[in-house]
């Protein structure tokens, strides 16, 4: 799609909501004749006309006067005209692009309202709980004002709020990871008075790039049950550290690391095994290729941080802690064993979802960032959400730097600091961004070295955001970050400073996403305010090395002289201007790949993950039950029998002992059996007598019920645990499967079928198994005690 076209479109768009935010602009007058009390009878007004038939577009005019009367009340804060505009865009179910410094907190308030009165609920998402609890204080002045309940339903919420108190608000203010682990957790319940939340109706979602897309290269898995820790991660860690790249492993541009014939050879004398690669060593060479990735392609400071004597995983976008994420499948552990921690449990995956396709199960969702056109062929592909431009409120004054590009980083280094210096020299505020908590620490110690007093954020003191944020516009201050200051928070100008020019942003190195780098200019020159950014390039950054054209490497080769006698030389931006843009343009294919790969592998799961949520949901909420026990074990049987051509007196031994309370004397009525019609009439009657024996001990029909609804949620959780655990190691292990030129996604989903059929049959079984084998007695109060098998 071309630029005119996009444009036409977008003032197409513009065009139609212009008439609408006229009709919102009519009712202004009115609005302020009105009562606080009448103002606020309004809510139950525009309720009842829905009752009556009206839609949401056909009130919307007057809802959204009424809300913007209501923010000038409580807040003070009257919306401006493009502040509706993103209004309007984010209830018509699109994305509304806002630059920084535009309102996009007090923009939110008008969708979520409006949809808030079909109550049905309302989700307002936000990149991180620091964001969420600022916006849900902030604005809930004014959702009490017009008789709307909101709170902000994060985990360590001040009001130990229960889940079910939060989810009755008429709008919730929460991050994408609570939101989706909520989701997994309440399809975890066992009973219906568990459950927590309804139906997904609407949801708004803060930096709608950060949340659906960089946030997206990560599914959400809930852990349990841990499985039996192996001993062999510390001793494995002791050998790869005694390897040499080169000669023991190899290492390609895509991160893929690999053991060479020498690392292989070391690897056998080290563990005293003969093949390192025969199958009774399967699980030493998984050790050995975790342990070997964590110290070739994760660094301490970048990609995780040691914390409490804990590792914790960051953000490689923001900088920010991950919080109760952790590598799967074994590859946390090895991380532990290379940085000396103690070993946490690997544990079993038992529910997992990716955001994709959490959030299409919303019947809308839209939102707000400044920087989501460029990413709108993805959101268009993979959620159906447009980006609908939406102009300032003010003209865009900053000056936007072009980058200075060095060959060397000592270079580029030096030429820093002489900025930052200079800069410092007039009083103007300094917002120094870097990639990684590892270089913020480094340019914290340079700055340190020449006397200039400054703060730091990172991952390491995030609990100080909002205080550093707040300082970070002060004359004379200087501020370190990570991209987490790029996100969501208004940076503004003490006394003095728009006299100056503003604050300046620096930013220490191109980011992997060219939005990223929008974000950060953008937190200078808000509101038609004067700013500043500049960015610093050096050949040998990461994104060069990794993402840049091939020609490039020659530049990097030459040799330089130490530190001390670099002079910073700028390269010929007419040849090197265009290296950042190539790399960059890589960067976010290679991420729109992976969030695309991970999707698809979801795909197979997401099917299965709703016949098996469904029939939880079934068993939960519905009255009658719709279970035929006879239906079920003719099925079993038939599965049964079909598995095996021939049918041994073992194979029916073990199939009986296994699922009931049987005795031998009946088994010997098979010995002298003709054909698989005649063991399967005898089996589906010994298997139904049997599982009706336990009738005798239920006083009434509802206690049956109960117990068979336990019997089978028992028996889905058990295998749906199983399936989950074994699509997780699937995922890892077909990706290999490229180097045998086969398909990784056709083959995942090949096998992920084959599974799903057999725990069908597996969890039938099981059921069969509760209810006939289950021992069941009462206690002094007459109550049931079921102990299952």
């Amino acid at each position: 799609m071309g630029f005119n076209t996009v444009f036409n479109s977008n003032n197409l768009e513009l065009i139609k909501m212009k008439r609408i935010l006229k009709k919102v602009n009519s009712y202004k007058s009115y609005m302020e004749t009105l009562s606080d009390e009448k103002l606020k009878s309004l809510t139950t007004d525009f309720k009842l006309r829905l009752s009556c038939g009206e839609s949401l577009d056909e009130i919307l005019p007057e809802a959204f006067a009424a809300m913007r009367e209501a923010a000038h009340r409580v807040l003070g804060l009257f919306a401006y005209d493009v502040q509706i505009l993103g209004a309007i865009t984010l209830h018509n179910g699109n994305i509304a692009e806002m630059k920084t410094g535009e309102g996009k907190t007090l923009t939110a308030i008008f969708p979520a309202y409006l949809n808030s009165l079909t109550g049905k609920g309302v989700i307002v998402i936000t990149s991180n709980e620091y964001l969420a609890k600022r916006d849900a204080v902030e604005m809930q002045g004014v959702f009490k004002f017009m008789d709307v309940t909101i709170c902000a339903g994060l985990e360590d919420d001040e009001n130990k709020m229960t889940k079910h108190e939060i989810y009755k608000h008429d709008i919730v203010y929460t991050t994408q990871s609570t939101l989706g682990f909520d989701y997994l957790f309440d399809n975890l319940a066992n009973r219906k008075e568990d459950k927590f939340l309804r139906e997904f109706n609407y949801a708004i979602i803060d930096e709608v790039d950060a949340v659906l897309l960089d946030s997206a290269q990560m599914p959400l898995i809930i852990a349990g049950s841990p499985k039996v820790q192996s001993n062999l991660y510390p001793v494995v860690q002791k050998f790869v550290e005694t390897l040499e790249e080169g000669i023991d492993y190899k290492k390609d541009e895509d991160d893929n690391v690999w053991y060479l014939n020498e690392g292989i050879r070391k690897s056998e004398q080290y563990f005293n095994v003969e093949n390192l690669y025969d199958d009774s060593h399967y699980y030493l060479v998984k050790i050995l290729n975790l342990v070997l990735k964590a110290n070739v392609n994760m660094t301490l400071d970048k990609d995780y941080v040691v914390k409490d004597n804990k590792i914790k995983l960051l953000d490689k976008e923001t900088g920010r802690i991950l919080e109760g994420i952790t590598l799967k499948n074994g590859q946390h552990q090895a991380l532990e064993a290379k940085e000396n921690v103690p070993l946490s449990n690997e544990n079993r995956s038992i529910a997992a979802i990716t955001y994709q396709n959490l959030f299409k199960l919303f019947k809308k969702i839209s939102g707000m960032s400044g920087t989501a056109k460029v990413a709108e062929q993805e959101f268009i592909e993979t959620y159906n959400l447009k980006v609908v431009w939406i102009p300032t409120n003010k003209p865009v004054i900053r000056i936007d730097k072009k980058d200075k590009i060095y060959a060397t980083l000592p270079e580029k280094i030096i030429a820093i600091l002489e900025f930052v210096k200079k800069i410092h020299a007039t009083g103007q505020p300094l917002l120094i961004v870097s990639g990684s908590v590892q270089a913020t620490d480094l340019y914290s110690a340079l700055l340190l070295n020449e006397g200039i007093a400054h703060s730091v954020l990172n991952a390491h003191n995030a609990v100080k955001e909002a205080e550093i944020i707040s300082e970070a516009g002060e004359l004379n201050n200087v501020t370190v970050a990570t991209s987490m200051a790029g996100r969501g928070t208004d940076i503004k100008l003490g006394k003095g400073v728009l006299e100056l020019g503003g604050l300046v942003v620096v930013g220490t190195e191109r980011m992997s996403s060219k939005r990223m780098d929008q974000q950060l200019s953008g937190r200078s020159g808000r509101q038609g305010e004067p700013g500043l950014s500049q960015f610093f390039v050096s050949l040998e950054d990461e994104l060069l090395v990794k993402q840049g054209p091939r020609w490039l490497e020659k530049y990097r080769n030459k040799k330089y002289n130490s530190i001390d006698e670099v002079i910073p030389v700028e390269l010929n931006r007419r040849k090197f201007g265009s290296v950042v843009e190539f790399a960059q343009q890589a960067s976010d294919d290679n991420g729109k790949q992976s969030r695309g790969i991970i999707a698809q592998y979801d795909e197979s799961v997401k099917i299965q993950r709703k016949k098996v949520y469904d029939a939880r949901n079934s068993l939960l909420l519905e009255e009658e039950m719709d279970f035929d026990l006879n239906k079920t074990i003719k099925l079993l049987v038939s599965e049964f029998l079909n598995k095996k051509k021939e049918i041994s007196m073992i194979d029916i031994t073990t199939f009986l002992v296994n699922n009931l309370n049987f005795s031998n004397k009946k088994i010997e009525k098979f010995i002298n059996f003709k054909s698989k019609k005649e063991i399967s009439e005898k089996l589906i009657r010994i298997i139904y007598d049997e599982c009706t024996k336990v009738r005798s001990i239920f006083k009434n029909k509802q206690e049956e019920e109960d117990f068979i609804r336990v019997s089978i949620l028992k028996a889905i959780d058990e295998h749906w645990v199983d399936q989950i655990d074994s699509l997780s190691i699937l995922s890892t292990v077909v990706s290999g499967r490229t180097y045998a030129q086969k398909n990784p996604i056709y083959e995942y989903a090949r096998e992920a079928y084959e599974s799903y059929n057999e725990m069908r049959y597996r969890i039938k079984e099981s059921i069969i198994r509760n209810i006939a084998k289950s021992h069941i007695e009462r206690n002094e109060n007459g109550e049931l005690i079921i102990y299952f098998p």
